[in-house]
């Protein structure tokens, strides 16, 4: 299993606060990687890689977890310490 960090994020509109993450990656990886959501949740669902955050200020590592809510598109959110938290949502838009 690879544990990958996350650098960046693609929404459809990166000013919206609302929208979904479509797409995670890191462009400083070697080689650079950007995965669609559906892969994502796939590869964890799957257990074949991690994805984490690290916040920039803190240090601190956020592991990226799937959320199922009834009647939803399930989507990616990072969580820490047992609590989930909107760490993606901080990061760059992906080249």
């Amino acid at each position: 299993m690879a544990d990958c960090e996350v650098k960046c994020i693609t929404k459809p509109n990166p000013l919206s606060a609302h929208e979904h993450i479509t797409h995670i990656g890191n462009p400083y990886d070697n080689p650079p990687w950007k995965w669609p959501r559906e892969q994502v949740i796939a590869s964890i669902d799957a257990r074949t890689n991690s994805f984490y955050v690290v916040d920039p200020r803190s240090g601190k590592r956020s592991d990226v977890g799937v959320v199922r809510s009834p009647g939803r598109v399930p989507y990616l959110r990072t969580y820490a310490d047992g609590d989930w938290n909107n760490n993606l949502l901080s990061l760059q838009q992906c080249p």
